[in-house]
C-alpha cells in the first residue's frame, strides 16, 4: 500500500518530528512517499520514496525536509482536475496531509471527492479548532517570552516604550502566552480591539510609575477606529490572504507622537517558526504522525488526528477546518490582571 505525505502552508518547528512519526509506524504492507513542496508537488507529480533511513534524526530539526508551498489545487477545475489524474498517476493508495486550515481545507474537499486522506494540524498560531493544541506552538511561544525576556533590559535601561509584534493573522495565542510568560505590560490581540486613545492611557500611567514598558502585539490586531495594517495591500496568497505585518512600527509612531516618551518597535517574524523544536512539540509532533499512520491501517479515512486534554484522538476533517480557535475573553481577562 503506498501513502502520500505532504506538508503545506507556513513551516513550523515539529513537522519532521510528524514525517518520521508516519514512517517508524508503518509496516511490511506500507511504503511511505513524500511529496514535495506540498499541494504544488501533488500537481508536479514531485514525489520521493521515504525510508527509515531517510528519517533518521529529524525531528530534532526545524523547517521541512519535504519542503512546503501555499498553492491551492482547487482555484480553479484545471488544476483540480490535474490533481485528481495525479494522485491516481502516483498510485497512491492514501495520503496524509499535514497542515493549517488551507491545506486542510484541501484535505477535506479532496476527502469529499472520494480520495482516501487523512489529515494532521499545523499551526504556530494554535488556532485550528477542536484540538487543544497544534505543534509549533509552544517552540513559538518560548522563542518569543526569551525575546521579550531580554528586551527587558534594554527598555529599562533606556527608558523606553518597546513595541514587540509577533505572529498572529485571528488568534493571538502567541501573543497572549509569550506576553504572559514573559511579564509584557500590555498585550493586543485581534480578539479583542482596543482604541488608540486606550493604549496611550496605558502607556501614560505605566511610564509615569514605571519609567519603561513593553507592549506584545499580535500582526492581525487592528486598533478599533483604524483599518488593518498590512504589510503589502497587492499581496495575496493563494487563499486570499493578504500579507500582514507593520502593526508594531505603526503604533511607535502613534505613542511616541502622542505621549512623547522615546518607543522603539521589533518585528520577530519568522524567528518564531525557525529553528529546533522544543521536547513538547517533538513529542506532539511524533504521536500525530504514528496516530495519523494508525488512522491508514485502519482505513478511516476522512478524518483528522486531534489531541484532547493529554489523549490523542481523531474527528472528521471537516470540524477542523469548521472555525478558527479565537482566544475566549475568560484568558484574556486573566492577561488583563497584568497589566500595569
Amino acid at each position: 500500500m503506498r501513502v502520500g505525505i505532504l506538508t503545506g502552508g507556513g513551516d513550523c518547528p515539529g513537522l519532521n518530528a510528524v514525517i518520521r512519526g508516519i514512517v517508524h509506524a508503518a509496516n511490511e504492507r506500507f511504503e511511505t512517499y513524500g511529496i514535495l513542496n506540498g499541494w504544488k508537488g501533488m500537481l508536479t507529480k514531485d514525489i520521493m520514496k521515504l525510508t527509515m533511513d531517510d528519517v533518521e534524526g529529524i525531528h530534532i530539526l526545524g523547517g521541512t525536509i519535504l519542503g512546503t508551498s501555499r498553492v491551492n489545487p482547487f482555484k480553479d477545475e484545471e488544476s483540480k482536475e490535474l490533481l485528481e489524474k495525479n494522485y491516481k498517476d502516483m498510485n497512491l493508495d492514501a495520503l496524509i496531509a499535514i497542515g493549517g486550515d488551507d491545506t486542510l481545507s484541501v484535505a477535506a474537499k479532496l476527502s469529499s471527492l472520494g480520495y482516501p486522506v487523512v489529515g494532521v494540524p499545523k499551526t504556530i498560531d494554535n488556532d485550528v479548532s477542536n484540538t487543544d493544541y497544534t505543534f509549533g506552538f509552544h517552540t513559538a511561544v518560548n522563542v518569543g517570552a526569551d525575546a521579550i525576556d531580554r528586551l527587558h533590559s534594554t527598555a529599562k535601561s533606556h527608558q523606553r516604550v518597546m513595541i514587540v509584534e509577533l505572529m498572529g493573522r485571528e488568534a493571538g495565542w502567541i501573543t497572549i502566552e509569550a506576553g504572559m510568560a514573559a511579564g509584557a505590560h500590555l498585550i493586543l490581540i485581534p480578539e479583542f480591539p482596543m482604541t488608540i486613545n486606550e493604549i496611550v492611557n496605558y502607556v501614560n500611567k505605566r511610564m509615569k510609575d514605571k519609567r519603561y514598558m513593553i507592549i506584545a502585539v499580535a500582526e492581525g490586531f487592528k486598533p478599533t477606529e483604524l483599518e488593518q495594517v498590512v504589510a503589502d495591500k497587492s499581496s495575496i496568497d493563494a487563499f486570499g490572504h493578504i500579507k500582514l505585518g507593520g502593526i508594531a512600527h505603526y503604533l511607535a509612531e502613534i505613542i511616541e507622537q502622542k505621549t512623547g516618551f522615546e518607543t522603539r518597535s521589533v518585528v520577530l517574524g519568522h524567528l518564531l517558526r525557525g529553528g529546533t523544536p522544543t521536547a513538547f512539540d517533538r513529542i506532539l509532533g511524533t504521536r500525530y504522525g504514528v496516530e495519523a499512520m494508525r488512522l491508514i491501517k485502519n482505513k478511516d479515512f476522512g478524518r483528522m488526528v486531534a489531541l484532547k486534554g493529554n489523549k490523542i484522538i481523531s474527528i472528521p476533517l471537516e470540524y477542523g477546518v469548521a472555525t478558527k480557535k479565537l482566544v475566549p475573553f475568560e484568558y484574556y481577562k486573566l492577561a488583563q490582571l497584568f497589566f500595569d
